[in-house]
């Protein structure tokens, strides 16, 4: 009986927090974010000029610059793109999380949300490409600070009534995974490619439904969680949520990620043979270990079979510094997000995750997964994509990156993965202040750097020495450069 009562108490107790939670990121105020006219604005390897200002604009100021080549409609191009990245944050309202009876991941799934940010741009790049944008970007309407306080506080009365009463909150819904329409005989090349990209779009949005059976759904992100002693409700790091998507991406039954796998360094070393066997994917009975079979059901008999190659997500987990930022790494952070093959970085201020898709001058600028929305049914096939996309980007200084985080990379390719491994390795060349890059690439597999096994065989020599100097103990997943 006394367990019996303190399970009860538990129970409310969670309840009442979730509904604290869920009314404290509602009423966030969303401040207007201001850009220079004077500075570019990059963006996942995009560079955008403001001429002039537009009250339209989600800035204050635009780029003032003389050259012809920089006209207005950088501003309207970088509103879109902006808004076509994919948008992920807190929610509530949806079926118990594995493990616990959480029905929303408020105050502490910011990390797993993010993660899930950084993993939909790589998809979006795998399916959809670079210059893909949502053709409904600007018509998203801006966050109302009255609108959410509103909707907000009948949240917390009904949410109460419930805790008291307990209610159960929602029913969980099968993900819609594909779309059945297709464009009429009669619409144009053009139009049918369009057709056919929202299509990508929404199977792709839908695909991170906080269902159980969405692949990339926070349901799942859990429970693998719960496999590497993680609760839900629990702070997620970048380094352990990168194993996460690696695990979620390559246990994903729908055949449509059959084409994409993940792959995360170790020690903040790449290992390029490694990836190049990402690269490759499974032949037919080769390892079971490699991708588990596919769910009968989960897309129509015309879906594709396994491709010969596999795109990679390539997640590397660092530390830029001690207990801050090294202000000597804010250029190479500059340098990683101008890069169109960058999928972002992962991290924030201490205990705040967020997700970081570009900057001006020394400013960041990043997609904030704090703010409360409530559960979508995504088992409707027209289930409504406003609340999957953000219509403000906002800003943080450098100095106030917290030093922990996992930046991502999208090679679609063996030549690709060439070209990439080229171009970083000359931006991670040491500098006179930097002793050591943020990351290398090595030759080579894990398994042949493993000390553990002992001397090679015919050289009779360690194949692999570190630099004593550079092993330095750090506190959480990280090693400390």
């Amino acid at each position: 009986m006394e367990n019996k009562g303190s399970d009860e108490v538990e129970k409310l107790k969670t309840k009442f927090m979730s509904v604290w939670h869920n009314v404290k990121y509602s009423w966030v105020l969303k401040s207007k974010t201001s850009f220079s006219r004077n500075s570019p604005v990059f963006l996942l390897g995009r560079c955008y000029h403001f001429k002039a200002e537009d009250v339209n604009c989600p800035s204050e100021d635009c780029h003032d610059g003389a050259d012809e080549d920089f006209i207005m409609g950088n501003v309207e191009a970088f509103r879109k793109d902006f808004a076509s990245r994919v948008w992920l944050t807190y929610r509530e309202d949806f079926a118990p999380l594995p493990g616990s009876s959480l029905t929303s991941d408020c105050g502490w799934g910011c990390m797993l949300r993010a993660g899930q940010m950084m993993l939909a741009q790589a998809l979006v790049l795998h399916f959809l490409g670079r210059d893909w944008t949502w053709s409904e970007a600007l018509s998203l309407q801006p966050l109302d600070a009255e609108t959410r306080t509103t909707t907000a506080a009948k949240r917390l009365v009904a949410s109460l009534e419930a805790s008291l009463q307990g209610t159960p909150r929602t029913s969980e819904s099968e993900p819609c995974l594909a779309p059945q329409s297709q464009a009429s005989a009669s619409a144009s090349a053009e139009e049918a490619d369009a057709h056919l990209k929202e299509m990508y779009h929404r199977n792709l949005v839908s695909w991170f439904g906080d269902v159980s059976l969405a692949p990339l759904g926070l349901h799942g992100l859990v429970r693998i969680g719960l496999r590497m002693g993680k609760q839900a409700g629990d702070w997620y790091g970048p380094a352990v949520v990168a194993h996460i998507l690696k695990k979620a991406v390559k246990e994903a039954t729908d055949p449509s990620l059959a084409g994409i796998t993940a792959y995360v360094s170790q020690d903040c070393t790449v290992y390029s043979v490694d990836v190049m066997d990402c690269h490759k994917a499974p032949r037919a009975g080769e390892s079971s270990e490699e991708r588990p079979p596919v769910a009968q059901n989960s897309q129509p008999s015309s879906a594709p079979t396994l491709p010969e190659n596999r795109a990679v997500i390539i997640l590397i987990p660092v530390r830029l510094g001690g207990e801050r930022t090294n202000p000597e790494y804010f250029e190479f952070a500059k340098s990683i997000l101008s890069l169109e093959y960058c999928i972002g970085i992962i991290g924030g201020k201490p205990k705040q995750a967020c997700y970081f898709v570009g900057f001006q001058d020394d400013n960041l600028i990043y997609m904030d997964p704090h703010y409360c929305q409530s559960f979508v049914n995504i088992s409707t096939s027209d289930f409504p994509l406003q609340s999957y996309h953000c219509p403000s980007p906002k800003k943080m200084p450098f100095s106030k990156m917290d030093p922990s985080c996992t930046i991502g990379f999208y090679s679609k390719s063996v030549e690709d993965y060439e070209k990439i491994k080229e171009e970083l390795s000359k931006l991670l060349q040491p500098s006179p202040k930097e002793k050591y890059p943020a990351f290398t690439f090595v030759q080579g597999r894990s398994a042949d750097y493993d000390l553990s096994a002992g001397p090679n065989a015919e050289k009779r020599e360690w194949p692999f020495i570190r630099d004593a100097r550079r092993c330095v103990t750090a506190a959480g997943d990280f090693v400390l450069l």
